[in-house]
């Protein structure tokens, strides 16, 4: 390591560090080499994780006999605990112990919850009994075994999920103009893997499960997740860390709105300029990054008035620290707006599976395959529309805008929910066509077949997919992207919780409509037997209210301003 200038190049340019805390060389760590161990634990565990929710809601109704409404009711209370409880998993590792350690521990009680979860579909006493293909209603104790298990592993994945792709973007230094670039297509290879694992899950483990038996359907997974955690830890060499500059990040989402509120009788300066800001150098020895002035959110900039609080006991927050403030503001504004999208995907676990199961499903004579399996196309699509949004679309929009991403993130986030709205549509037809089909041949039964095929529904699900590489992905890229740099992990959460909520919002409308729906003798538009519902109705409900958040999300989008900011390189001394 001689001279100033090889030492500049040999070290990363961010101030990553190893596992102990040294700095790493650039050369031997970080990029996809190291990314390569993150994308293989990623794909196992989207395999275990879809391996659990692509049929759950079938387990619920067939294995432990729970109503229609009931199971979906449960699955969308599981799987938005699994989305949200990443705000604290995000919140301690920004806080406190970082993204690695709090990695480790979750993934291990992940793992424990996949345990507990195969015990409880395969040990006799833990699980219903059944004898000539019927089975028993399952006692108390083995429903709380089963969904204890089940609560066990959202914990797990609230430090796991809003981390590993965190940390994942972590190894690409944003002061290595290469390394910039290649940045760009991290989260679309990323959600590559993590579609790669879904296609497992739905086109085997769901096939598993209901041919072979559930405990070899979850017991795989479980296997898969452990391999999954071998791999990841073979790459700690070549991790690059995140070292944490501020010990309390979230902060400055309530001392900015307390200061701006004390000074609410003071008047802004016209020039911007005039607000407090700490001088460059500080940026440069310690590595932070300065955030520009925006005009959004503008009474927040009356925490940065420098002759603020004349008491003097609360000093004025710097431009940087505001700025931070409004692009939370900004992102939550953004997160509303997902809530319905994410609403619309969390029909595809639950009633989209129920719906097949109504249908015919026989691809020849003999084989039929399972409703959960349409899943795959789902996945499928996003695994074709990847590459070719990643190679063909991004190079061709970007020699046309300038835009190293081809188009702004939120263009790409309102691409997908249009599609979204599309397949509402679509969905709401081909339930019109079901039901023509119901009263044509005068089917009334639970479980007498529609004389319709299951890929009636084929088109939305392909649909569905396409519309997740625009939304999704783009969802995850933007509120990692217009995070303040301390708060990354908690920023990523915006995505994961925005899915809980959905999922807690769809549980909340089915179980309000079959309730208001079902009373005085009325026929509910959800029901046990949805061959004499109106599950069209529901559809057509969620066309409407989608098209609206359309609309509304349009409007923020148009005044939405996005984070621009200085980065600062000391001169090295050695």
């Amino acid at each position: 390591m001689e001279g100033k200038g090889y030492a500049q190049e040999v070290y990363t340019k961010d101030g990553t560090v190893d596992l102990r805390g040294r700095p790493v060389l650039a050369s031997r760590t970080g990029r996809w080499k190291a990314c390569a161990f993150l994308v293989g634990y990623e794909a196992f565990e989207r395999m275990a994780f879809y391996g659990v929710a692509s049929n759950l809601v079938n387990y619920l109704t067939t294995q432990l006999h729970e109503e229609i409404v009931s199971s979906v009711r449960n699955v969308n209370n599981w799987s938005g605990s699994v989305w949200l409880t990443p705000i604290l998993g995000a919140y301690i590792a920004d806080s406190y112990v970082g993204r690695f350690w709090t990695f480790t521990v979750s993934s291990l009680i992940y793992v424990l919850g996949m345990v507990l979860l195969t015990m409880a579909v395969s040990v006799g006493s833990l699980k219903p009994t059944c004898a000539n293909g019927i089975c028993n209603k399952a006692s108390k104790s083995q429903i709380a075994f089963f969904y204890s298990s089940l609560y066990i592993i959202a914990i797990g994945a609230g430090g796991t999920k809003p981390n590993i792709s965190t940390f994942g973007a972590d190894q690409f230094d944003d002061f290595n103009p290469h390394e910039k670039d290649l940045k760009v297509s991290f989260f679309n290879w990323w959600m590559f893997s993590s579609f790669l694992g879904a296609l497992f899950a739905t086109m085997g483990l769901v096939y598993i499960q209901e041919n072979v038996g559930w405990g070899f359907g979850y017991g795989i997974p479980t296997v898969g997740l452990l391999l999954s955690l071998f791999i990841f830890y073979l790459g700690t060499p070549n991790y690059r860390h995140k070292a944490r500059k501020t010990k309390t990040p979230a902060r400055d989402l309530i001392q900015v709105p307390i200061t701006a509120l004390a000074n609410r009788n003071l008047k802004l300066p016209s020039d911007p300029s005039q607000l407090y800001e700490l001088e460059p150098h500080h940026y440069v020895v310690t590595g932070k990054r300065r955030l520009h002035h925006t005009p959004a959110f503008r009474f927040l900039d009356k925490a940065a008035i420098k002759d603020g609080n004349a008491a003097g006991s609360r000093p004025p927050c710097t431009v940087t620290q505001v700025e931070g403030t409004k692009l939370v503001f900004g992102m939550a504004l953004i997160w509303l707006v997902t809530l319905i999208p994410s609403t619309i995907w969390a029909q595809v676990n639950t009633l989209f599976v129920k719906q097949g199961t109504t249908l015919d499903r026989h691809i020849g004579h003999s084989f039929q395959i399972p409703a959960a399996s349409l899943g795959s196309f789902v996945t499928l699509s996003m695994i074709l529309s990847v590459p070719m949004y990643d190679r063909y679309l991004v190079p061709l929009m970007r020699r046309r805008t300038g835009n190293p991403r081809g188009i702004t993130l939120l263009q790409r986030l309102g691409i997908g929910f249009v599609i979204q709205v599309v397949v509402t549509l679509i969905a709401y037809i081909v339930e019109l066509r079901r039901m023509h089909v119901i009263k044509v041949h005068g089917i009334s039964g639970s479980k007498q077949v529609v004389p319709m095929s299951i890929f009636w529904l084929l088109p939305q699900y392909v649909l569905l997919g396409i519309a997740d590489v625009f939304n999704a992905i783009g969802l995850l890229e933007f509120f990692y992207d217009q995070s303040p740099e301390d708060m990354q992990s908690l920023g990523t959460t915006f995505f994961t919780s925005g899915i809980g909520v959905g999922n807690f919002l769809n549980s909340f409308l089915v179980t309000v409509v079959d309730d208001i729906t079902g009373r005085d003798g009325r026929k509910r538009w959800i029901g046990n037997n949805l061959n004499a519902c109106h599950l069209d109705y529901y559809y057509g409900f969620l066309l409407i209210i989608s098209t609206i958040n359309l609309g509304i999300f349009l409007w923020v989008s148009s005044k939405y301003k996005y984070k621009t900011e200085s980065i600062e390189v000391a001169e090295s001394k050695i």
